[in-house]
């Protein structure tokens, strides 16, 4: 644990919190991409799938109860309980098309061909394209509340962070792992025109934010 991996998980927790608690509060999940947040939870639940079997920290084992606690709920406020409010004809982007490529991907390039090897790489590679559907969403509408972008900006801090966790530990622990870097990569590329967005648009105004169609 170094300073850079503790600030990326508590980004990554504030970004849940801001989702749970914008749903919770405005009852609705209005401009919330529930195919972005079905992918986050196939992501949690293949990575830790070794929850039961593998005890590393107290802190460790929380996070990931957390992760796939938090994923769970969060479909079940966007399906069950406030079902109504979710705008399904914006939210159009086919999962599949990121789904499939990152399993075929975790099938040819991976550490190990073990399950759970496997299901951890596919995990990392999914992660980084999971966004993408709430992106593809945004664009369609062309504006998202200022909370919504509050919790796509903490999301992508949680991603940048993590790159400099990575080269923290390979300058520090000569510690290089490929897979996670690039994927980690192609992430942060993935919110960058998002964040010269959200500066000029969200927090200098202060106002919900408006993208080009």
């Amino acid at each position: 644990m170094n300073i850079f991996r503790l600030s990326a998980d508590m980004s990554h927790l504030v970004a849940i919190l801001i989702l749970l608690s914008k749903m919770w509060k405005s009852r609705s999940v209005s401009g919330i991409s529930a195919k972005s947040q079905i992918l986050f939870a196939i992501v949690f639940i293949t990575r830790y799938m070794d929850l039961f079997t593998t005890f590393v920290s107290l802190y460790n084992t929380a996070m990931k109860i957390f992760f796939i606690g938090s994923s769970l709920g969060t479909l079940y406020l966007m399906f069950v309980k406030f079902r109504p409010t979710y705008e399904k004809a914006s939210d159009t982007f086919k999962e599949l098309y990121l789904i499939i490529p990152c399993f075929a991907l975790a099938l040819l390039i991976n550490n190990e061909f073990a399950l759970t090897e496997i299901a951890w790489t596919f995990s990392i590679y999914l992660e980084a394209v999971a966004i993408m559907p709430q992106l593809f969403m945004l664009s369609t509408t062309g504006q998202a509340e200022s909370i919504t972008a509050h919790y796509l900006f903490a999301l992508g801090i949680y991603r940048g962070l993590y790159l400099l966790n990575w080269l923290y530990r390979y300058y520090t622990e000569s510690f290089f792992d490929p897979i996670v870097t690039v994927a980690g990569i192609v992430q942060t590329v993935l919110y960058a025109d998002f964040f010269y967005l959200y500066v000029t648009r969200v927090v200098r105004t202060n106002k919900n934010l408006e993208l080009p169609i």
